[in-house]
């Protein structure tokens, strides 16, 4: 057995003992919960008629106190993904315990760490066209807090078909907002953006980072919107948005567009029905997924020929095209970085920075296998003898060296 694998072995070791771990505290959480008697039971009905017993009056005497709360409640939760290390620091539900696991279990057994006797209903397969309509219609409010462009307009679609209000939060950077769709008479989301950006405007938290603390206020301020929902105090933010800057400490209220009578979800024709609704194709509306393979296989090479190359002391250009701030994080030893932004503006000057002989490859990389792809089209209309290298440095850590830092 090679070092690596005795490596990895103790690695998964360590990981499946803090997730007995883990399992234990939740054990040990629940044996603590007071066991309520048949006795206790009788008392509970003698002095109460909302169904809670005096351990519960005392923990949720806080919320009774407030005019029109209600007793019991729901939680859904959905998510098809499974925790990553890079996750935790805005997705604080989730502990390094959970790592490898599904999201929605992980959150699931946070919240019961906090409250044993909660009912939450799980979905770890994820929301899509096929089973959105009939996940919503099990609540009174949904919270959109995904950060991808065909989900936004699922939700939103699935949410007006059933005739439920949408809490949508959104964090990028230093930035955040919060409005409420379709609600009463306000707004969907198509009402605003009846046509997506092109992907080239659209921006993920993965891909252009975003500082833990600002998701975590919009994210209080949506489940502040939903009790104000689900309650019916206080005025939503409907026909509204919120927005955040964080660097300010600036909160702005601005007011959006009425609803449109011509949009084709919530419009007085609409065009989107319950009928219709299951062959949505969202993906191919907004024109995602972005990973798509431009440049030919004949000038590409993978993460393990470029190991070879780079072994064999092959003479070549390695080119990083990430931008700056991304490169600091974490590079290959002897790559060059120049931002595909900056080959955008002009290929053909660069062409002499990067090469010395017009016939000595470069080998381009990013972060994914999709700059690099732009990149390799514009250096090769420009005379260069470039390569992609499939799956970025992505693909170099899953299938070179594990040890490589992925951010």
């Amino acid at each position: 057995m090679g070092g690596e694998d005795a490596e990895s072995l103790r690695a998964e070791i360590s990981r499946l003992q803090q997730r007995v771990e883990m399992l234990e505290q939740k054990l040990a959480d629940r044996d603590r919960v007071p066991v309520r008697s048949a006795a206790a039971e009788d008392l509970r009905s003698a002095y109460t008629t909302h169904g809670l017993d005096s351990y519960q009056v005392c923990r949720y005497s806080r919320q009774l106190l407030v005019p029109a709360f209600g007793i019991a409640g729901v939680l859904g939760l959905v998510d098809r993904d499974t925790v990553e290390l890079n996750n935790l620091h805005r997705q604080i539900i989730h502990s390094e315990e959970a790592i490898g696991t599904s999201k929605v279990r992980s959150a699931a057994t946070s919240c019961r760490r906090i409250n044993s006797s909660l009912s939450i209903l799980e979905f770890p397969n994820g929301f899509s066209a096929d089973n959105a309509l009939e996940i919503v219609r099990k609540f009174d409010v949904v919270v959109d807090a995904t950060d991808n462009l065909p989900s936004r307009y699922l939700i939103s679609d699935a949410c007006v078909v059933a005739r439920k209000p949408l809490v949508s939060g959104a964090a990028l950077g230093l930035d955040g907002q919060l409005t409420v769709y379709n609600h009463k008479n306000g707004p969907c989301y198509r009402c605003l953006f009846p046509l997506p950006p092109p992907q080239s405007a659209c921006q993920r938290c993965s891909d252009s980072g975003v500082l833990g603390v600002v998701p975590g206020i919009i994210g209080s301020l949506e489940a502040l919107e939903a009790i104000k929902l689900a309650s019916g105090i206080g005025e939503p933010l409907s026909s509204r948005m919120l927005i955040f800057d964080a660097t300010l400490g600036r909160f702005q209220n601005i007011k959006l567009r009425a609803k449109n009578p011509s949009c084709v979800a919530c419009g007085d024709n609409p065009e989107i029905t319950e009928a219709n609704f299951h062959n949505m194709n969202y993906e191919e509306f907004t024109g995602a997924p972005v990973r798509k393979q431009v440049v030919s296989l004949s000038n590409s090479l993978s993460c393990l020929e470029l190991r070879k190359r780079i072994e064999e002391k092959v003479p070549h250009v390695l080119l990083d095209v990430r931008d700056e701030h991304q490169y600091a994080i974490s590079a290959l030893p002897q790559s060059t970085n120049i931002p595909l932004s900056q080959l955008q503006k002009n290929s053909q000057e660069l062409r002499d920075i990067i090469l010395d002989d017009e016939k000595m490859p470069v080998f381009v990389i990013c972060r994914r296998g999709n700059s690099s792809q732009e990149a390799v089209e514009l250096l090769r209309n420009s005379g260069v003898n470039a390569l992609d290298v499939t799956g970025g440095l992505e693909a170099w850590s899953r299938e070179v060296d594990s040890k490589f830092p992925l951010y």
